[in-house]
């Protein structure tokens, strides 16, 4: 028996909403709103064209057609159609960048299970590093003047 996908959307951030604050999903999420924050969906993930979001991605599947400032991890596929801009770094297994998209950072495109689990704990750990600087941050006394 063929495995049938659910495209039954879970989570929708409409058009004109702002989220502040990390938005955890269990399936499919479509954004078509302002986010600043992170998005972590457990299946498909689409940003829309009026997306416009300051956060890191992670889905199975992701489709970008706004704006995102960060990072976006897509275990099985990304699509970054031609109104999609992606300010990050992007891990994934496989990509298709329509033309007149824009990608700015690094692009990891993993086609075996090995490299897939290295770009993952890679990326973990350069964000748990940034997160554990952002809570820690060095504070430095004011100079005075003598």
């Amino acid at each position: 028996m063929a495995k049938s996908e659910d495209f039954s959307i879970n989570t929708i951030i409409g058009p004109g909403t702002s989220v502040f604050g990390n938005v955890e999903s269990g399936g499919f999420t479509r954004i078509d709103g302002n986010v600043l924050g992170d998005v972590k969906a457990k299946g498909r993930v689409i940003i829309g064209e009026r997306a416009r979001m300051k956060s890191n991605v992670s889905g199975t599947q992701v489709t970008v057609g706004g704006v995102i400032f960060g990072n976006v991890l897509a275990s099985e596929r990304i699509v970054i159609l031609a109104t999609g801009l992606v300010m990050g770094d992007i891990i994934t297994r496989r990509i298709q960048a329509d033309e007149g998209c824009l990608i700015h950072g690094r692009l990891h495109v993993c086609q075996t299970e090995d490299a897939w689990n290295r770009a993952l704990a890679e990326f973990r750990d350069v964000t748990g590093l940034k997160e554990s600087l952002a809570v820690h941050k060095l504070s430095f006394p004011k100079p005075q003047r003598v």
